[in-house]
């Protein structure tokens, strides 16, 4: 099924964490430097998803 795998399910909340560490260091006032790392785990989130469907832990594309 499509996104029902490991790798989908790590990318989505590496990117969840990331948004969420970054929304929160700008609430009280902006704190850039967890604001930066809340970024690059939301980018980080892409390639971590690409490199563990690349090992076999994504979704089987002779199911679609």
């Amino acid at each position: 099924m499509h996104g029902s795998s490991p790798a989908a399910w790590t990318a989505v909340l590496l990117a969840l964490l990331g948004f969420t560490v970054g929304g929160v260091a700008l609430i009280p006032s902006p704190n850039w430097i967890v604001f930066t790392v809340g970024c690059v785990l939301a980018l980080a989130a892409g390639p971590v998803g690409l490199v563990m469907s690349a090992a076999g832990m994504g979704a089987d594309s002779d199911q679609h």
